[in-house]
């Protein structure tokens, strides 16, 4: 006794069974041969019934379609009737009974191309582990910092972009290309003035070294100038809150450093 042994993929739907016979005939969609692709889809089912699956009324209504579009492929187009007067219904001449199916079958691929993607995207996704988020309160300094934003409004973004408008027309608007004449050494030399005036101890804030007509590179090295200073253990720099003013607190050991001799590589 001879065993058969069927191997039947699962299909979705009928359009999933008709883009597989499609793809296996290596043939465009627009180019479908009905009446070879109607054979191999009543093949399949005849393969499932054999094995007594059930088979969904989708696939024996796209059966039915399949024969109905394959018969009028079959039948000889009618003549052309000059006086049609007295016919109520008039066929176009390039009318394609497969126009319908095609369209069905091309917006089924593109749906099924983005399912894919789709999917091969979860995958990518199941291979990242993450950690559920914690409460890290416990771990919080006693002092907590308030939220710098919190409590500000509208208004409050108004007025800040009007006041930088108020800047920004105080500073010239020519353009002027000019040696750069002022060095890191001489820059620290004017912190150190600054911090010695106020004595040891005394706290300075950034901004204070700053003016409203100073230009950027000034401003670029007035900073390198505190990171030598903080290099050089003559003054401590923090921030009492986020996004607050750098405070410079000096340790009033500059005399005794002789910062006339300073060596930096600027």
């Amino acid at each position: 006794m001879t065993v058969v042994t069927y191997k039947l993929e699962t299909f979705e739907g009928p359009l999933d069974l008709l883009l597989h016979l499609i793809d296996k005939a290596e043939i465009q969609i627009q180019d479908i041969p009905i009446s070879d692709i109607t054979d191999q889809y009543m093949a399949y089912l005849h393969s499932m019934q054999e094995l007594e699956l059930d088979i969904t009324s989708e696939f024996l209504v796209m059966a039915a379609t399949l024969l109905s579009i394959k018969s009028k492929l079959l039948l000889p187009k009618p003549p052309v009737i000059e006086d049609f007067e007295d016919y109520d219904y008039i066929e176009d001449e390039d009318y394609d009974p497969r126009a319908e199916l095609i369209a069905r079958l091309i917006e089924y691929r593109k749906y099924k191309g983005i399912a894919r993607h789709l999917h091969e995207r979860e995958w990518e996704r199941s291979l990242i582990f993450s950690k559920e988020p914690e409460d890290l309160r416990p771990y919080m300094p006693v002092e907590t910092q308030s939220n710098p934003v919190q409590g500000l409004h509208t208004s409050d973004l108004i007025a800040a972009f009007q006041k930088a408008l108020r800047k920004a027309e105080k500073r010239t608007t020519v353009a002027r290309i000019q040696r750069d004449e002022i060095s890191v050494k001489d820059r620290i030399r004017d912190v150190i003035g600054a911090l010695e005036r106020i004595g040891p101890g005394g706290k300075l804030l950034f901004s204070k070294l700053l003016d409203e007509q100073i230009y950027r590179h000034e401003i670029v090295v007035t900073f390198l100038a505190i990171l030598e200073l903080m290099k050089m253990k003559q003054i401590v720099c923090y921030q009492e809150r986020m996004f607050e003013d750098i405070v410079m607190e000096w340790r009033g050991e500059a005399r005794n450093h002789g910062f006339s001799e300073i060596e930096v590589d600027y």
